[in-house]
């Protein structure tokens, strides 16, 4: 049975690059098609009625025409545009920090449903709540669930043993943790504090309602942090790119 010629999806803006004069390429994650790029052309000009509806982060209907090598948007109509990210520098760049990860760890037109609910969820969460960070660790956790990369945070990677109270090191190559003595057989790992890993634990089998209720400070805030970025940059194999532009703003609001 061919495929019909024009067709309609939700959709939420990953990412947006300019093209020629007016149009923009647009990557758009949708709950059954995966993400996708797709074409709007003439968006940029004043008297668009998409322009708006085609923001990065937005969530839209959107219509398409099946191109030869990218499909056409048609139509557009916001869903949900998520105005308090809008003017909060801070929430906006996590927010963007979060599709930026859903871009860089999925493959073009491959379904993920629950991971197109978790982000959508979590662009809602980041207008709504004051522990936006936990939002994030509790993203990334979830997310990396939903992709098979799942850290073991219960027993240890070298010999299975249940994890004592104590520090214990966490792994990326490995995906999760050791226990003190197997962690002499893989030096490059960084510790992990009890109070980490029981956080990790909790965020892991949590749903969002029992996970926002716990409260983090500064130092474990950074410490979930450090070893979340160190596993992301394992699995990726690079930086993600907004992360130094975290890194400086959260240097600006310091200073």
């Amino acid at each position: 049975m061919r495929a019909p010629k024009v067709y309609k999806t939700e959709a939420i803006v990953l990412k947006c690059i300019n093209l020629g004069e007016a149009d923009k390429l647009l990557t758009l994650y949708t709950p059954k098609r995966g993400k996708f790029s797709a074409i709007a052309k003439g968006v940029r000009r004043p008297r668009s009625k998409m322009g708006g509806h085609l923001e990065l982060l937005t969530h839209s209907s959107l219509m398409l025409a099946r191109g030869k090598n990218l499909d056409i948007i048609t139509q557009s109509q916001t869903i949900s545009s998520f105005l308090p990210l809008r003017g909060d520098l801070w929430r906006s760049s996590l927010a963007i920090y979060a599709a930026e990860l859903v871009d860089q760890f999925t493959a073009e037109h491959v379904e993920n449903y629950p991971l197109y609910k978790l982000l959508l969820n979590t662009l809602g969460w980041l207008c709504e709540t004051q522990d936006v960070e936990l939002i994030l660790r509790y993203f990334e956790l979830k997310l990396l669930t939903h992709l098979g990369y799942k850290p073991e945070l219960h027993r240890c990677l070298g010999c299975s043993s249940s994890l004592e109270p104590t520090t214990n090191f966490f792994s990326p190559g490995g995906g999760g943790v050791l226990c003190p003595r197997c962690r002499e057989n893989e030096p490059l790992t960084q510790p992990i504090s009890l109070n980490a890993l029981k956080v990790m634990r909790f965020l892991q089998d949590s749903d969002y309602t029992r996970a926002s209720r716990v409260r983090l400070s500064a130092a474990l805030s950074r410490e979930l942090e450090s070893l979340m970025r160190h596993y992301i940059r394992y699995l990726l194999e690079r930086e993600v790119k907004s992360v130094e532009f975290l890194d400086r703003l959260r240097g600006e609001v310091i200073a």
